[in-house]
């Protein structure tokens, strides 16, 4: 099979899958567990997951490993087991979706701020490196380094993949904040500045997810094509801002039909790669698959 810049170089629109935390605890895990550990102990319900986008038409799956590394995982008491829950975690996906596409393995924030002195950034880099190399080695075509805020700790954690590994590299901010100059991360990073930091860095793809809908994600995405023409662009909108419910949770009022109402704006605003963040289910992939298909 052709690597994903290939398929996109084809002028193939590629479909992602969804959420991945909401399925995890339907199928039983806790408040306070690790997400990750369930690679190991509940290794077919983790493979199912990945199934089920697809079976629902996604050419992309991701892994349960976006809090993989060893900062992370060291609240769990499970920092020597960085190698072996993501290389366990890229299996999963892969004998999920064999080939018939893509395993983008997830990378997400290790919660330290080189700005506060919380790490240096050897030791940054190092914990990518480590996480980056076991997904590698577990079977992952691509990493995506995810629902990033910070400019300095994305671009560790690029290099860090790109430097160590023959994997394609993407990444994707949060752009949680709309302000009278646009939208911006928490951290205050524009979708022009993370673009020209993220390439620099050595990224293949640029691209964001979490905290919008897919029609707010438009704007987003037509930013990162004006600022990196050529590049491929990825959007994990979620299925819509989130409402907080009394009881702590949230509820996401995009549905599938809206949500697939908006793929022919991001696809002409720019988007390579359409999947799905936080409320997101296998029906919204569904509609996505069908979308994409249409045009």
């Amino acid at each position: 099979m052709s690597s994903i810049l290939a398929a996109i170089a084809g002028k193939k629109v590629l479909v992602g899958d969804g959420a991945w935390g909401t399925f995890l605890m339907r199928k039983g895990m806790q408040p306070g567990e690790c997400p990750e550990l369930w690679c190991i102990e509940h290794a077919d319900d983790v493979r199912d997951i990945a199934k089920m986008y697809v079976d629902a038409g996604a050419d992309i799956v991701m892994t349960d490993s976006f809090g993989g590394s060893r900062f992370k995982l060291e609240h769990y008491g499970l920092a020597g087991r960085v190698s072996e829950l993501n290389e366990a975690a890229a299996r999963l996906s892969r004998e999920a979706i064999g080939d018939q596409g893509y395993v983008m393995a997830s990378v997400g924030s290790t919660g330290k701020l080189l700005m506060m002195g919380d790490v240096t950034e050897e030791e940054l880099y190092d914990a990518f490196k480590e996480q980056m190399v076991a997904l590698e080695r577990g079977g992952a075509d691509a990493v995506v380094v995810e629902t990033m805020s910070a400019l300095d700790e994305a671009c560790a954690a690029i290099r860090a993949a790109k430097e160590n590994t023959g994997l394609v590299v993407l990444t994707t901010f949060a752009f949680d904040t709309k302000t009278p100059q646009g939208y911006r991360t928490m951290m205050g990073v524009s979708p022009e500045q993370m673009a020209e930091a993220a390439l620099e860095a050595g990224a293949d793809a640029v691209g964001a997810n979490c905290a919008l809908g897919s029609d707010e994600m438009v704007m987003i995405a037509e930013a990162l094509r004006a600022a990196a023409p050529g590049t491929p662009i990825i959007v994990q909108p979620n299925a819509g801002r989130p409402i907080p419910r009394e009881d702590g949770s949230n509820d996401y009022p995009e549905t599938p039909e809206m949500f697939a109402a908006n793929v022919p704006r991001l696809v002409e605003a720019g988007a390579s790669i359409i999947g799905g963040c936080c409320g997101t289910r296998p029906e919204h992939i569904r509609a996505i698959r069908a979308a994409v298909d249409a045009l």
